[in-house]
C-alpha cells in the first residue's frame, strides 16, 4: 500500500516538474515585451476611451505615444498641463491639436417650429422618424425627444426648454455618438474656431420655410453678400459657410440676417444673433395658424393637428 502511494506521488512530482518545465520555456520563447511607459503614459491620459483621437481609447493612445506615432497634444480632451507632462515625460514634442466639439443644425425649439402631428409612442427620436419623420413641420427639423442627451457619456448634452439639445463645448470630447445616433443627421463635428454657424437644414424657400420655423434659412443670401468672397455660398435654398481656405471668419456675415438663422457662437455668451435678426419672446409651443402661411403651404395642412399614435 505504501510502496503504490509512493509510486502515485513520484508520478504526480514527475509530471509537475515536466509540466513546469514545459510553461517556463513556453513562456520565454512566447514573451512579448511590453514598454513600462505606455502604463505610465496611460495614467497621465484623462481615460474617456471616447475615440476623438483616432484610437479605440486611451490605452491604445498611450502605446501610439510611446512609439512616437502620435503627438500627446492628439488627445485633445486633455488638459494642457496633462498633454505638456506626457511630452516631457517622452521627451518629445507636445504638438498643437484644435479641439472639435459637436454642433447642432437646427435652432427650430417647440417655441419657434411648428408641430403639424402629435406623436405619442416611445420617447425616441429614432422612433418618431419612422412615422411620419417625427410630426414635426419641418422634415429637417430637430424632434426634441433626447436621443443625443442620453447617448452622450460625458453629459455634454443638455435638452432646455423647448426641446433642443444644447452642447456644453467643455465637457464635449467629439466621440462622435450624437451624430450617429440623431435621425435627421443633424450633428456634426467642428474644430471650435468654427464660430460662424447656419442652425438650419431646411431646404425650403423664402416663405415656406419661414412658415414651418421663425429661426429658418430663407435663402435671402445677405450673409453670402455680407461675408468675405467664398465663404458663405447659398446651396439648395440653404446657407452654407465653406471654412476650407476661410479659416478667418468674422460675425460680420450674420448681422443682417432676417430670422438669425446665421448666427456667432461666442466662447462665454454662447450663440449670438445679428442686430436685423426678429427676437423671439414666445416660450409656449408655437401655434398653427393657417392664415399666417403661404398659400401652397397651407393647401396641404389641415386646420387641426394630426394625431400620430403609436403601441408602446
Amino acid at each position: 500500500m505504501l510502496t503504490e502511494f509512493l509510486i502515485a506521488a513520484a508520478l504526480m512530482g514527475g509530471l509537475g516538474v515536466i509540466l513546469a518545465i514545459v510553461l517556463a520555456i513556453a513562456d520565454k520563447k512566447l514573451y512579448v515585451w511590453e514598454d513600462p511607459r505606455i502604463d505610465e503614459v496611460e495614467q497621465m491620459l484623462p481615460l474617456a476611451n471616447c475615440g476623438a483621437c483616432g484610437c479605440p481609447g486611451c490605452r491604445a493612445f498611450a502605446e501610439k505615444a510611446v512609439k512616437g506615432e502620435i503627438e500627446p497634444g492628439r488627445c485633445t480632451v486633455n488638459s494642457p498641463t496633462g498633454i505638456a507632462k506626457i511630452a516631457l515625460f517622452l521627451q518629445v514634442d507636445a504638438g498643437s491639436h484644435e479641439k472639435r466639439v459637436a454642433r447642432l443644425a437646427c435652432a427650430g425649439g417647440r417655441n419657434v417650429a411648428l408641430q403639424q402631428a402629435h406623436y405619442a409612442g416611445l420617447e425616441s427620436c429614432r422612433a418618431a422618424a419612422l412615422v411620419s419623420g417625427g410630426g414635426k413641420g419641418c422634415s429637417w427639423g430637430c424632434l426634441g425627444l433626447g436621443d443625443c442627451e442620453r447617448v452622450c457619456d460625458f453629459h455634454a448634452i443638455d435638452m432646455d426648454g423647448n426641446g433642443l439639445p444644447v452642447v456644453t463645448e467643455s465637457k464635449c470630447t467629439a466621440c462622435g455618438d450624437c451624430v450617429e445616433i440623431c435621425p435627421k443627421s443633424l450633428f456634426s463635428l467642428h474644430p471650435v474656431s468654427h464660430r460662424l454657424w447656419v442652425a438650419c437644414r431646411n431646404l425650403l424657400n423664402g416663405e415656406i420655410a419661414e412658415a414651418e420655423c421663425d429661426v429658418a434659412c430663407t435663402a435671402c443670401g445677405r450673409c453670402a453678400a455680407d461675408a468675405p468672397a467664398g465663404l458663405i455660398s447659398i446651396v439648395n435654398n440653404l446657407a452654407v459657410v465653406d471654412y476650407a481656405g476661410n479659416s478667418k471668419a468674422t460675425a460680420a456675415p450674420i448681422q443682417r440676417c432676417p430670422t438669425g438663422a446665421i448666427f456667432w457662437i461666442d466662447e462665454k455668451q454662447g450663440p449670438v444673433k445679428g442686430l436685423d435678426a426678429k427676437k423671439i419672446t414666445r416660450k409656449s409651443p408655437r401655434p398653427v395658424e393657417l392664415a399666417d402661411l403661404p398659400a401652397t403651404a397651407a393647401a396641404d395642412r389641415n386646420t387641426g393637428d394630426r394625431k400620430v399614435e403609436v403601441n408602446r
